[in-house]
Order: C-alpha cells, then sequence, then structure tokens
C-alpha cells in the first residue's frame, strides 16, 4: 500500500493528464478492492457465525449477490458522485487524495481485523480532500444532509430492528424445541444472508461506483455526471473479488462479537440489517453497511441477555469508526497538498 502514491506521482510525470486519469481510476478500484475486503465480508459473517454455511461457500455468496445489488439502481452512487463534495471547484488530485488515505487507513484496520466503515472512511477522505483542494465551500450541505441522517439509521436504527425482531421470534417460538427451531431457521437464515448480502450491494457497492464516475467527469471523459453499466460492472467485480480474497479475517472477527450462535439470532441480526439498508438505498442516504450490521448484532445480542453482546469487541469496533472520520480526512488533506503543491 504504501507504494501507491510514487505509482501516481510516477505515472502523472510519465503520461500527463492521460496518466493522472487512469492513475486516480486505478485508486478508486484499489480502494474498491479493499471495500471487498473490509466491508463486504460482514454481510455473511452471521451466517458463518451459526454454522449454517461455511465459509468459503459464503464468501462466494456474498461476491456474487454484493454484485447483483449493485445493479439494483444508482441513487447512492449519485449521492457519492455529486452529492458530497463539489464536482466544479474539484480536481483528480483531489480524489487521488481521497483513494490514498482511505486505503491506507483500510489496509491497517484490516490487519487488526477489524471491520472498518467505507462510508465513513470514503466520505471523510473526500472532506479531507476536497478541504485541501478548495476550501470549506467545496463541501455540498445537501449531501451531507443525507450523510447525518445514514449516521443515525446506521447507529440505532439496526440496533432497535434488531432487537425488536429477535424478541417477535422468541415470542412466536417459544413452545418450540430447539430442534424445531434450528431446522426452521437454517433455511430461513440462508434466505435472509443472502438478502443481507443484496442490500449491501445496493448501498456499499455503489459509492465507489458513484466516485468512478466522478473521476471520469474530473477527467473529461463525459461532459456530465454518467454511470455506465461497464463501471457498475467492472467495481462490483472488484469489490466481488476482494471479498473473495480478503474476506474471512473479518469474519471471524465479527463472529466473535454478538454471541449469534443459533440460526435464529443470525436471521433476525441479517434482516434487521437489510431492512435498513434496502430503505436506505432507496432514498439515496449513503451509510455505514458495517456499522449498521455491527450494532444490530449488538441489539440482537441484548435481545437475548446483556451478557450476551461481547462488549469489549464491540468498544474497538466503534472506536475504529469513530477514528476513521479524523484520520482518514487528515491522511487525505495531506496528501492532496503534497499532490498539488
Amino acid at each position: 500500500m504504501r507504494f501507491l502514491l510514487p505509482v501516481l506521482i510516477g505515472f502523472c510525470g510519465i503520461w500527463g493528464s492521460f496518466g493522472l486519469l487512469y492513475a486516480v481510476l486505478f485508486l478508486v478500484l484499489t480502494a474498491e478492492f479493499v471495500n471487498g475486503w473490509t466491508d463486504a465480508p460482514n454481510a455473511i459473517a452471521t451466517v458463518v457465525a451459526t454454522r449454517v454455511m461455511r465459509p468459503q461457500y459464503a464468501v462466494i455468496m456474498a461476491a456474487i449477490l454484493n454484485t447483483v445489488g449493485a445493479f439494483s439502481g444508482t441513487a447512492v452512487a449519485l449521492s457519492i458522485g455529486k452529492g458530497i463534495v463539489d464536482p466544479a471547484v474539484i480536481n483528480l488530485y483531489t480524489v487521488a487524495g481521497a483513494m490514498t488515505g482511505i486505503v491506507i487507513w483500510s489496509y491497517v484496520a484490516w490487519t487488526r481485523g477489524i471491520p472498518t466503515s467505507e462510508s465513513h472512511a470514503l466520505i471523510a477522505g473526500l472532506a479531507g480532500a476536497a478541504l485541501a483542494s478548495s476550501g470549506p465551500h467545496a463541501l455540498l450541505w445537501s449531501g451531507w444532509q443525507k450523510v447525518f441522517i445514514g449516521l443515525a439509521i446506521s447507529s440505532l436504527l439496526g440496533f432497535v430492528i434488531g432487537w425488536i425482531i429477535l424478541r417477535i421470534i422468541i415470542f412466536i417460538c417459544k413452545n418450540w424445541s430447539p430442534y424445531r427451531v434450528r431446522k426452521h431457521f437454517c433455511w430461513m437464515q440462508l434466505c435472509s444472508a443472502g438478502f443481507m448480502a443484496l442490500s449491501h450491494g445496493s448501498n456499499d457497492g455503489q459509492k465507489f461506483i458513484g466516485v468512478f464516475g466522478l473521476v471520469l467527469l474530473l477527467g473529461g471523459v463525459y461532459q456530465t455526471f454518467t454511470i455506465p453499466y461497464g463501471v457498475i460492472i467492472l467495481c462490483a467485480g472488484v469489490m466481488g473479488i476482494g471479498t473473495m480474497l480478503g474476506g474471512y479475517r473479518i469474519i471471524q472477527r465479527m463472529s466473535a462479537m454478538g454471541g449469534l450462535h443459533e440460526p435464529h439470532t443470525g436471521f433476525a441480526a441479517e434482516m434487521g440489517s437489510a431492512l435498513a439498508i434496502i430503505v436506505a438505498s432507496h432514498y439515496g442516504i449513503p451509510l455505514s453497511t458495517t456499522q449498521t450490521i455491527n450494532t444490530t448484532i449488538m441489539g440482537v445480542g441484548a435481545a437475548r441477555r446483556y451478557s450476551a453482546v461481547r462488549w469489549s469487541v464491540a468498544q474497538e469496533m466503534i472506536l475504529a469508526w469513530i477514528l476513521t472520520f479524523p484520520i482518514c480526512a487528515t491522511i487525505a488533506f495531506l496528501i492532496t497538498l503534497l499532490l498539488l503543491y
């Protein structure tokens, strides 16, 4: 990862403006690959934790359905591509700084098995880079309103929905034998895991597609903000490859957090998360899918009993979410300054 900046500078020096365009597109794809590493595995961690699916099969399912989900619309991509920062006052160096900050922070977190929020990293990186290149007026308030709504949804709604769904399941199945509960919810969790992966692609999978479209606009390839189907295929495919190659470390970490040992608890966590994410995607709200699934797992654990949640692991993850904003923004700010001056 430390070679990304020299490679970028080398491209710029050798090929001029075209070299810069290709280098920034490469950085966007690298960030999308890291997104597949650190974020997409969240979609199937619960189905592995409950032993309903083997990790190798769950990772393949996540890669495929995340890719399918990315084709479900472009509302989130539009919010990211032209709603967070003003394309009229930034340039390719701005995006290069943002993507480099994302990759550096996400790689460091991945080595520790911490599922960072690529949404937080992307938004913070874009903000820090835009401040370095154009100042505060580069930030668009209308887009940031959606960001704050997404923070509220991922922080609170997932926890509440997860708690409610599990309490309903416990009430309905209170007279069922453990064998009957597991038999029914094994199949149901396969469906909910697929729904979770699909919803993840509909929101998180679109974010870097939006950035890719922004780069094409800034590079002069298109005169208006456009997202061709080829871009969706490319970005979704790169994210899927990242999930298959590096997702298992994050799956292990998340599986240890919420005490999700049975299919009915995994089903509650996946359905709660997927419902929150799919609603946000419909309205073009970029929310943290990592934060949503983790807070939903906490809600499901708390619905069983407070001690079912491994709060020490949860605290470490929450700290990573909090640190993502200032760290990614600072890295992106400094790298953008270096590139510009």
